[in-house]
């Protein structure tokens, strides 16, 4: 399995048939907001995004460490295009990705994007608030501009452009929105989303070339004992 894939076709992302760690993560993400929107027909629209969404201040001192896992499998519930969004980009972006490298590796990765976004979030906003999957999101995304980078997006279905070209866009934008904090958009978390990806895809690299290497060397190095004891033959 390969990190990187350049991919020359220029053909226009669509997102392809479903696959199946897509569709896991699709249908978790759907069935938290019913319960939230449940929730907040009972009145009790807080609780659920108190105890699961991402609070700092919780994580450091009431050590809720499930949050920067669970807190990306909620959304806005008064906005339903906050999780329509985020399905829409994982299933655009993903599928690709997942049957390049897996399921396992796909969503392994999708969970590290996440709690990376978590991470830069607690950083520098511990006394806020955060759900949303935007920032696995951006990682996959980012992912997909690196795996093929001359694929042609449409960008607000109107302008074709290459995916890293796209990548690169959504990079400034998040940059250029770090001015404005109070548009209550998580822009450090998909920042840090795309951050964590990319340093665990060049780490996961250099990682595999080692481990090749460590083991051509362990086989060359048994091989070689097992040829020195041929020397010693039986009578």
């Amino acid at each position: 399995m390969s990190y990187y894939r350049t991919q020359h076709d220029p053909q226009t992302l669509l997102g392809g048939r479903i696959t199946p760690g897509i569709k896991g993560l699709i249908i978790a993400n759907v069935c938290v907001f019913i319960l939230q929107k449940l929730g907040a027909l009972v009145g009790d629209d807080t609780s659920i995004e108190r105890i699961f969404g991402l609070t700092p201040t919780l994580v450091y001192h009431n050590l809720w460490l499930w949050q920067v896992v669970t807190y990306m499998f909620l959304h806005a519930p008064d906005w339903l295009w906050h999780l329509l969004l985020n399905m829409l980009m994982l299933w655009m972006f993903g599928t690709e990705v997942e049957r390049a490298w897996g399921t396992r590796a796909f969503v392994k990765y999708y969970f590290i994007c996440g709690i990376g976004a978590a991470l830069v979030t607690c950083l520098f906003f511990p006394n806020s608030t955060t759900i949303g999957a935007s920032g696995a999101v951006f990682g996959v995304m980012l992912a997909y501009g690196l795996m093929f980078p001359t694929r042609q997006i449409l960008l607000w279905l109107l302008f074709p452009m290459r995916a890293i070209s796209f990548v690169l866009i959504c990079i400034g934008i998040e940059l250029f929105s770090l001015a404005s904090l109070q548009d209550g958009v998580a822009h450090f978390a998909h920042l840090g989303g795309m951050l964590f990806g990319y340093l665990y895809l060049k780490r996961a690299w250099r990682l595999r070339d080692f481990w090749s290497e460590l083991r051509w060397k362990l086989r060359r190095r048994r091989f070689r004992v097992m040829g020195d004891d041929e020397q010693y033959p039986f009578h």
